[in-house]
């Protein structure tokens, strides 16, 4: 395993973390969602990554419907908790007042048996989240109880634009870290590669989420795309490429994978026994710029997420909606489109379109806006019942 420098402090990570949020489930996934976890086969796969010499494990509190802390707790009994970072998150949307700080920091303690979490994150920051939790004064309680050292290191992660990243990073001087959502993809969304260069010049760490933007990176490639990593005189697989690319940057301290499988756990730390700063050439950086090009022409509608349409005077995230269903037709992935989709605020959905026009007016794209909103509704909408 190769570890690599996590911010300022006199500790090294492994280049691979071990992400909880995709346990192995036992059976299909049902309709209420949240399957069962196979506990026996999250433990064999968690402890050998760590045998392997993963020292970072991540998980959260809404992690497969609560579950996941649990079994991570399981996982590191018999001696494992010694050996690893631990790192789980403060779920936002949940806290109302300044006692629930406490009430589930200590209720994720019990689930995951250990008396102090090493890499506490305020989970997914964003424009709604970081203003209610700051004014909580969540940064005094946070000092409060790293003093008492039931947590050692305070981060957060983060989901919005890169103004907003930039803005919570500025907001206080002693994070150690930051967790944000990358890969050779998602180079201008949300925090990107600005964030990420932002944040490790202000001296955190930052830990990589979505490398394989779910899986849909790691799938065979469409033929177009096949065909630029065939050039190449290294052979990688589709996910070796993206983790590779990742690993090159100086600035990216761990990169999280959210394994479902023993396999994939093998795959990952043979691709992380090759990471390593600066490892890629121009001509593989070349034929990555070419393959993130090629899955763009893929996108049927023509849409720069330049935001030239926004504010929609009806609440539409224009940019949203065309995203989740390029990505679908990109990635022959709906099904993951469609759950991104259903997971925005409903009054965002494109059905609240009334056709005003006024966004085709401003596209510089000229973007038929409103037709494609009724397609891409249509598409990633709940099915209409019979």
């Amino acid at each position: 395993m190769k570890y690599r420098k996590f911010g300022k402090l006199d500790w090294e990570v492994s280049a691979l973390g071990f992400g909880a949020m995709r346990l192995p489930i036992t059976g299909d996934i049902p309709a209420a969602g949240n399957p069962d976890i196979n506990e026996p086969e999250a433990i064999r796969m968690i402890r050998h990554s760590i045998d392997q010499g993963v020292n970072y494990l991540d998980t959260a509190y809404p992690y497969h419907g609560g579950k996941s802390e649990v079994v991570v707790g399981n996982a590191l009994k018999d001696g494992y908790r010694e050996k690893i970072k631990l790192a789980t998150k403060m779920p936002s949307w949940f806290i109302q007042e300044y006692g629930d700080f406490d009430k589930y920091l200590n209720e994720q303690l019990g689930k995951l048996q250990t008396d102090h979490i090493d890499f506490y994150l305020l989970h997914g920051q964003n424009k709604q989240h970081w203003p209610k939790l700051r004014d909580l004064d969540v940064l005094k309680w946070a000092e409060k109880t790293i003093a008492d050292g039931r947590i050692r290191h305070l981060g957060f992660s983060f989901h919005d634009d890169l103004d907003m990243f930039k803005q919570i990073v500025d907001a206080y001087d002693q994070w150690t870290f930051c967790q944000i959502q990358y890969n050779f993809m998602d180079i201008e969304y949300q925090a990107g590669t600005k964030g990420l260069q932002y944040a490790a010049e202000k001296g955190l760490a930052v830990v990589i989420m979505e490398p394989l933007r779910g899986g849909q990176l790691s799938k065979e490639p469409p033929e177009s795309v096949k065909e630029i990593w065939k050039r190449s005189s290294i052979k990688r697989s589709p996910a070796d490429w993206a983790l590779q690319w990742l690993w090159n940057q100086p600035e990216v301290s761990v990169v999280l994978s959210g394994m479902a499988a023993m396999q994939q756990v093998i795959e990952n730390i043979a691709s992380a026994e090759h990471a390593a700063i600066g490892s890629l050439g121009d001509k593989d950086l070349a034929l990555i710029d070419e393959a993130r090009n090629q899955y763009r022409k893929l996108s049927p509608i023509p849409c720069t997420s330049c935001e030239y349409c926004m504010p929609c005077p009806n609440g539409v995230n224009i940019p949203h909606a065309f995203r989740y269903y390029n990505d679908a037709m990109m990635y022959d992935d709906p099904r993951t489109a469609r759950f991104r989709y259903r997971q925005e605020a409903k009054e965002a959905w494109a059905d609240n379109c009334i056709e005003c026009l006024e966004c085709e007016e401003k596209c510089p794209q000229e973007i038929p806006v409103a037709e494609w909103l009724k397609k891409a509704h249509e598409y990633l909408g709940p099915r209409k019942k019979a």
